[in-house]
């Protein structure tokens, strides 16, 4: 049995619990390179808990579809996911076709479908078969002393907010570095110019971070649903 794990709060719930109830699984996870060390932590946290290593499903990384492409993942074109995490799980479960694939969807959120996964012989749900919701999936990481990252998308994920645009600057700075030089690299940025009144290019973003613009914390209206399962 394999279980997707993206490092979220239900995929983490979803292991610990199959873990205490002795279920003989497998954990799968396509990282693209551009984790934060936070998760990179939390995922070793949760392979010492449950006595498992997380397993690599092999994909291309974030730097070398910009690189290839000569493009970077927007709100217009969000490749990313697609071509990162989507494709590589569909072709891997297509080389594994006797393996039951476990996704972390929860009871309180039946409209939600999760990713495409294509190739996999039977998809469960084991937190809907369970009945729990996001209090038992809490609950559940909070007994086992397990905190789940504020993030666990790529460091310079479009869809953040400003405020996490000014905490990667203050507390990531080689990772927004990294984003501006992938924007003076390809000529395009990663926020859309009409999204909101502040710079769209990470460079003169900084540039009102550094003369002391802090924008104000606020709920994301969009997320990937597969980096944040």
């Amino acid at each position: 049995m394999l279980v997707a794990f993206s490092g979220g709060k239900d995929s983490t719930a979803m292991v610990l619990q199959l873990a205490k109830l002795g279920e003989d699984f497998r954990m799968i996870w396509t990282p693209t390179g551009n984790e934060l060390p936070d998760l990179m932590r939390h995922i070793r946290h949760v392979e010492q808990i449950v006595g498992r290593q997380v397993e690599a499903v092999p994909a291309p990384t974030l730097a070398e579809l910009i690189d290839e492409q000569q493009c970077l993942p927007s709100w217009r074109m969000r490749w990313c996911t697609r071509m990162i995490k989507v494709e590589p799980c569909a072709e891997y479960l297509r080389q594994h076709p006797d393996e039951t694939l476990c996704v972390g969807l929860r009871a309180d959120e039946p409209g939600r479908v999760g990713g495409t996964y294509e190739g996999a012989k039977e998809i469960q749900y084991p937190l809907r078969e369970w009945g729990w919701g996001l209090a038992e999936v809490l609950r559940c990481c909070e007994q086992a002393g397990v905190a789940i990252p504020t993030r666990t998308d790529c460091a310079v994920c479009f869809f953040q907010t400003l405020h996490e645009w000014w905490l990667l600057w203050k507390h990531h700075p080689e990772a927004y570095a990294q984003g501006e030089a992938w924007e003076e690299q390809i000529g395009h940025t990663f926020r859309s110019p009409s999204r909101d009144t502040q710079p769209a290019a990470l460079r003169d973003l900084r540039a009102k971070f550094e003369a002391g613009y802090t924008p104000k914390a606020r709920q994301r209206k969009v997320s990937c649903r597969v980096c944040n399962l």
